[in-house]
């Protein structure tokens, strides 16, 4: 079967474990059986037709304020421009060489260019988020593919739906008693595209069945991730406030209606018929209402004055007949409605749809000014909506992963089967609120700080330097050697500077002849013989493995200034090589 665009070759797969169970998809794609021949039926309707219905409901909700109002804050939260760059790539989990990593870096740029996110991802994400999922159709030049993306143009997800063809064969085994019971297996899979979409309005416009049959590589499909209990139809975040809206639509109206209905006081008109009939007595009451009652309408249409004393609405005056026996004719006045400032139940409902929508209120409060208070003081509410803007952002990232995945295809950077090894160590990171997050760390940095002071007196007694470095400061091993390292760099410099001054540490005139093996005058000789070969000894013993005391790790640390004070050129090369494999290099 031809389709349209590009795709790539792949090996074919080799023989796994067969499963009972197909694999678990999430992108909402129609499954079919693979026909034996080249004319497939697919029944398109329902499915497809209900999906679009959905985007459109979808769109429509994005419309009412409170809606907007939830979706500007999740966005604004998840995409910031305080930064130059609005998401940078994390490579440090990939086990690759430097110049492989700096292209991709680079291509990534070139990706976020062609998607133009850093002028218009604030409307992407806001699409993706509405719709629940995005379509773009890659486009390349055919002569030259290795020249990689040129374009990606985005496609309505109301005109194209995802097609799975799998094949089904009995399962075999000794166990299995049920003719029903088939092992599954992805055949082909591919897009079908249809200009005028599979729904406009309420009415499908032409065959479901015809559509252009696009090559599943020259698509990038990107969903929310969330689907119905069949698993056959993608969701959006939204879904979840459809009944919490209509529910809040349908009280304020009633509210609107109970205002005006209940607001006017009326006036009750008891009119005394006697004895006369029906027929009169209703003739009767007519007379008397038009008698007091004059409604006179300008019609600005025609310039004319219009009657319609014959017409009652709900809003004015009440007319009801009294027989003979009662009090005569009276009239009365009906109370309006007591409780018309009463909002609790809009309130309600207003909470439970933002609760559905994962925003805190205390956002959404127009009276509740904004506070860049401590982090510390930040509320439960307010936490779980910033994880839940991590798992926003990790969603949306299939959408650069996805790209990226193409665009180093194309250009040959690497292969299909380096990528499906690589693509779980790609990382994305999004700029976040720089104020917020400068105040946050610095409040979580000043704490340790203050906790290693309070335990001054404990370190080295109860605790090892060691200990302290790597629990309470946090300190990884690399960051430990790193400091140890830049460290002696600046004592070795300041011993230097002082030498060449003729000053000494407290800053007193340093004497011209050192004894007792310190440092002499010149600054050249930096210790006997013995001392430095005791400190190799130690080196050797302790290098290839970690201090588990503060005695050991002092001798270390030690040893290591000896070496790097003496005239031994191979001893300082051998922790030079060490301060290589750390990246601390002089």
């Amino acid at each position: 079967m031809e389709l349209f665009g590009f795709e790539f070759k792949r090996k074919k797969e080799e023989p796994v474990a067969p499963s009972f169970t197909p694999k678990e998809q999430d992108d909402g794609a129609l499954v079919i059986s693979a026909a034996g021949s080249y004319g497939t039926y697919v029944d398109l309707d329902g499915t497809v037709r209900t999906e679009a219905e959905l985007v459109t409901k979808y769109r429509e909700m994005s419309l009412h304020p409170e809606i907007d109002t939830a979706i500007d804050e999740i966005v604004n939260h998840s995409i910031s421009f305080d930064e130059e760059k609005t998401v940078r790539i994390m490579l440090d989990d990939l086990n690759l060489p430097p110049k492989i990593k700096k292209t991709i870096e680079y291509e990534f740029e070139n990706i976020l260019n062609i998607i133009g996110f850093n002028q218009f991802g604030y409307d992407t994400y806001r699409r993706w988020y509405i719709d629940g999922r995005l379509y773009y159709h890659v486009v390349i030049d055919t002569n030259n593919p290795q020249d990689g993306i040129k374009e990606l143009r985005y496609v309505d997800p109301r005109k194209i739906r995802k097609i799975r063809e799998v094949s089904k064969r009995k399962a075999r085994g000794a166990d299995v008693a049920s003719s029903s019971a088939v092992i599954t297996k992805t055949e082909n899979e591919y897009y079908i595209y249809n200009d005028k979409g599979f729904n406009y309005g309420n009415k499908v416009v032409g065959p479901s069945t015809t559509g252009l049959k696009i090559a599943k590589d020259a698509i990038v499909h990107v969903t929310s991730g969330l689907t119905d209990t069949n698993g056959s139809m993608v969701l959006s975040f939204l879904h979840k406030a459809i009944k919490p809206l209509n529910q809040l639509r349908t009280l304020e109206d009633a509210v609107v209606i109970y205002r005006i209905s209940r607001a006017p006081e009326r006036r009750l008109w008891y009119i005394d018929v006697g004895n006369l009939p029906k027929m009169k007595a209703e003739q009767y009451v007519r007379d008397i209402m038009v008698k007091h009652k004059n409604r006179l309408i300008y019609d600005a249409s025609t310039g004319e004055l219009r009657d319609d004393r014959k017409f009652m609405t709900m809003l004015e005056d009440y007319w009801l007949p009294r027989r003979e026996g009662g009090r005569g004719t009276e009239v009365s006045t009906l109370p309006a409605g007591q409780n018309l400032g009463e909002m609790e139940d809009v309130n309600y409902f207003k909470e439970k749809l933002y609760g559905s929508l994962h925003v805190p209120l205390n956002r959404l409060d127009k009276n509740n000014m904004f506070n860049m208070g401590a982090p510390s003081e930040i509320t439960r509410e307010e936490l779980r909506f910033g994880k839940f803007i991590n798992r926003l952002r990790t969603k949306f990232s299939l959408l650069f992963l996805k790209t990226l995945e193409k665009q180093l295809i194309l250009k040959g950077i690497i292969t299909l089967e380096d990528w499906e090894q690589l693509k779980n160590g790609i990382k994305f990171d999004y700029s976040k609120d720089s104020y917020f997050t400068e105040l946050k760390d610095t409040e979580i940095f000043t704490s340790r700080i203050q906790l290693v002071q309070t335990m001054g007196d404990m370190v080295g007694r109860y605790y090892s330097n060691y200990y302290v470095r790597k629990h309470v400061l946090k300190q990884t091993d690399e960051e430990i050697e790193e400091m140890d390292a830049e460290i002696q760099q600046e004592m070795a410099e300041q011993q230097a500077q002082m030498a060449e001054t003729g000053m000494a540490p407290d800053g007193s005139q340093q004497p011209q002849q050192g004894g007792g093996g310190g440092t002499s005058g010149g600054g050249q000789q930096f210790g006997p013989s013995d001392k430095l070969r005791q400190a190799k000894q130690i080196y050797q013993q302790l290098k290839d493995k970690k201090p588990k005391s503060k005695d050991e790790y002092s001798k270390l640390q030690k040893a290591v200034q000896i070496i790097a004070k003496s005239d031994d050129e191979a001893a300082k090369r051998m922790i030079t090589y060490r301060q290589q494999k750390a990246g601390m290099t002089q």
